[in-house]
């Protein structure tokens, strides 16, 4: 490919609008351009990159006996009402009509189109286990699409779905597929992405791992052990707090804490450790807006993702109005109204000699006993894990919070689709059953963006070369010199005709110029071609990251160009 003939330009000033290194390098380096809010088109760079990325992909997913299959984009609405998911999501799903006024809705994941696929097939327990997987575009409304491909609206994924006839053997092949996706990253150059537990959320399912790059710009928090391996999503973490109990309980003593509505204003007045308060954390349920009340310690904050796996169904933050019988600010557990929906954590349990809300403006209790004054609570886990909290697996004050990208994600759904969809086979007794389905996700633009987030420097991308978009960048510089144009033109027809990727600069710019448009492109070896080389009849080959230099004769050049493309190949 001549750079010359390459559509897209290339630009140093950073774009006003690019939060993130990755979308910005991606825009100035002529790897894609904005077309609407969270919708990209892509140029041919990136194209080369995310077509490498989908065939490691097909790669793994062939290893581990998957089908590749095509589903729709746009699907009948009548597919998402079997699974109840039409009614269930929000404004996240499109719907639409038809000429016909048929309902529609285009594809942001694709359970229902799977099992309408194979529900047929899938009649005898002789047909199973089987996978099948695609890599098709999606759209998915996005409220708050951001940092280029990292967050979208239009999007490309592989997603693959297995069918089971028993949860055993869905746990072997879930383990497969763990490994499988740990390949597929380490292939694309991202060996640092951690697995770590997860929330099911829409998808169903109760074991879910998320696959993270640790990053500052990532959206999730992820909590670390430090003493042993355990890893899990904030929102999956389980939150094991110390309830240590005073030998004596106060008496239960409301006080005056005038224009004092915070925990921390409360506290102070009182001279109370938060670790000794309890607060009220109000929301509604989004059906009728009934009122939904937390209670936790004061230290600490809830975890919305638990609530709503608790009480199954979805919540929002509550607008507490005057007449709604809470008291806002001083709302606590002694003498709330009986019309609303009470959650108790774990962090409060058994405890006492704490100050709460007395649900009366400008007062608080103090000496709150749990099990005295609050007899009938029943207590769970609806607490954020903290820095430094007790580790659920080893059980040692050693958990550190860090950032995250999520680039994969992979789901023991169980029968959620199955059922609702009335997919069923007969197993060998002659008896009737609901398959067990799993499956496994990867979005193809975040996978590249994320590369590009953590192989960068401050001049460009640095593309592994697993996923380079081309293998070698052949520099000519001062192409208006005759014999070197003839020796670089030789060596370009050379090189792609042992199958070396090349994109071959003969521009009559500066090498200024050149080298900042090889930055920006990536690619990981670059030769050069130039009259100082020329005249020691060497060629310089250098690799993007700078770890890698050698001048080589310019008559071995070519068998020695392929043998380092070769060794990066097997190292990257």
């Amino acid at each position: 490919m001549k750079l010359d003939k390459l559509v897209g330009d290339r630009f140093k000033e950073r774009p006003s609008d690019c939060i993130i290194d990755s979308h910005a390098l991606m825009v100035r380096g002529g790897y894609m351009k904005g077309v609407a809010n969270g919708v990209y088109s892509s140029y041919m760079p990136l194209k080369r990159v995310t077509r490498k990325i989908e065939q490691i992909m097909r790669e793994e997913m062939d290893a581990i006996d998957g089908q590749e299959v095509s589903f729709p984009v746009v699907m009948p609405a009548s597919l998402w009402e079997e699974s109840g998911r039409y009614g269930s999501i929000g404004k996240e799903l499109v719907r639409f009509s038809d000429r016909n006024n048929s309902p529609l809705v285009l594809g942001m994941t694709h359970e229902e189109a799977a099992v309408q696929l194979v529900r047929d097939y899938g009649q005898s327990y002789m047909k199973y286990p089987f996978m099948i997987y695609q890599i098709q575009t999606k759209f998915r409304d996005e409220a708050r699409p951001r940092a280029g491909l990292i967050r979208v609206r239009e999007f490309t994924m592989k997603d693959a779905y297995s069918f089971h006839t028993s949860q055993e053997d869905l746990e072997q092949y879930y383990d497969r597929a763990h490994k499988s996706y740990e390949r597929i990253f380490e292939r694309c150059g991202l060996p640092e992405v951690i697995s770590v537990a997860s929330d099911s959320g829409m998808m169903g399912g109760k074991v879910s791992h998320e696959f993270m790059l640790l990053s500052p710009i990532g959206e999730d928090s992820i909590a670390i052990c430090n003493e042993c391996d355990y890893r899990a999503n904030m929102e999956a973490a389980e939150s094991i707090i110390s309830c240590a109990r005073d030998e004596v309980s106060n008496e239960l003593t409301m006080v005056h804490t005038p224009g004092m509505q915070t925990i921390e204003d409360v506290c102070n007045y009182l001279k109370a450790d938060q670790k000794d308060s309890v607060k009220a954390v109000i929301y509604q349920r989004n059906s009728d807006d009934k009122y939904i009340v937390l209670f936790i310690r004061g230290d600490l904050e809830a975890n919305e993702t638990k609530m709503r796996n608790h009480l199954g169904f979805e919540i929002h933050p509550a607008v507490v109005t005057e007449d709604c019988g809470l008291c806002a600010g001083y709302c606590g557990p002694v003498g709330l109204p009986s019309d609303v929906i009470v959650l108790y954590d774990n962090s409060i349990k058994n405890r006492n000699n704490l100050c709460c809300g007395a649900n009366k403006v400008e007062y608080h209790y103090v000496g709150l006993d749990m099990a005295r004054d609050v007899a009938n609570a029943e207590y769970h886990d609806f607490a954020k894990i903290a820095e430094g909290g007790v580790c659920p697996k080893c059980g040692k004050p050693a958990i550190s919070i860090s950032r995250g990208v999520e680039v994969g994600n992979i789901f023991q759904l169980g029968t959620k689709y199955t059922t609702s969809m009335g997919m069923t086979f007969v197993d060998e007794k002659g008896n009737s059953q609901t398959p067990i389905m799993g499956c496994y996700g990867i979005g193809v633009g975040r996978l590249a963006a994320a590369i590009c987030e953590a192989h960068h420097d401050d001049h460009g991308p640095i593309w592994p070369m697993s996923v380079a978009p081309w293998q070698v960048h052949l520099c000519a510089v001062r192409a208006d010199n005759a014999e070197i144009k003839e020796y670089a033109d030789n060596l370009y027809n050379a090189l792609t005709a042992k199958g070396i990727e090349v994109i071959y600069d003969d521009r009559s710019v500066s090498a200024g110029v050149m080298f900042s448009d090889a930055d920006l492109l990536g690619v990981p070896l670059r030769v050069v071609v130039s009259p100082r080389n020329v005249k020691q009849s060497i060629v310089e080959v250098v690799s993007r990251d700078k770890s890698f230099s050698q001048n080589v004769p310019m008559e071995n050049a070519l068998d020695e160009i392929v043998k380092i493309v070769d060794d990066f190949k097997s190292k990257f």
